[in-house]
């Protein structure tokens, strides 16, 4: 019975203990990817004009987060981006050159597909308002008057000048 007792106690003692010893949040298995904006917001840019943006990510995961995809809509040219894995903890960069080729507004999206756990795949998305080009106005066109020959009366030959004779007295 005493062994009983013993094993009771053990038990309960074992009991309180893990009771009351902290939880601890597991991370989540994998890569995470977290950007610093999802958005870029441009004033008004001229028709036609260029732009650069760049997007900001961290891999807040704990292993390494690796960029599989990245791609752009149409305006743009193909993103550059940092190819080798993100360690946790670290950051990379997407960036990306764009034209406005309307006028009005514009929208540009970046898609991103990656190892990450959460959103393996991300709408980045660039955006903004175009003016049209100022264009100096049309020359006025000048009506050209047509000027009608006059005809010419024919010139007649020079004739000798008359000499003067001395007076005689």
């Amino acid at each position: 019975m005493k062994k009983f007792a013993l094993i009771c106690l053990f038990a309960t003692m074992a009991y309180i203990a893990g009771a009351q010893e902290e939880k601890k949040e597991v991370p989540a298995n994998g890569a995470k990817i977290r950007f610093e904006e999802m958005e870029h917001q441009y004033g008004t840019i001229n028709k036609g004009g260029n732009g650069d943006c760049e997007f900001t990510f961290w891999n807040d995961g704990n292993e390494p987060l690796i960029l599989q995809n990245v791609k752009a809509s149409c305006g743009c040219t193909t993103p550059s981006y940092t190819q080798k894995p993100v360690m946790p903890g670290q950051s990379g960069v997407i960036k990306v050159h764009y034209n406005t080729n309307n006028v009005g507004g514009f929208s540009k999206t970046v898609t991103v597909t990656s190892n990450a756990v959460d959103n393996p795949r991300v709408v980045l998305r660039i955006k903004g308002n175009v003016k049209a080009d100022t264009v100096s106005p049309e020359p006025v066109k000048q009506e050209q008057k047509k000027v009608e020959a006059k005809p010419v009366a024919p010139v007649k030959a020079a004739e000798p000048a008359k000499v003067a004779e001395p007076i005689r007295r």
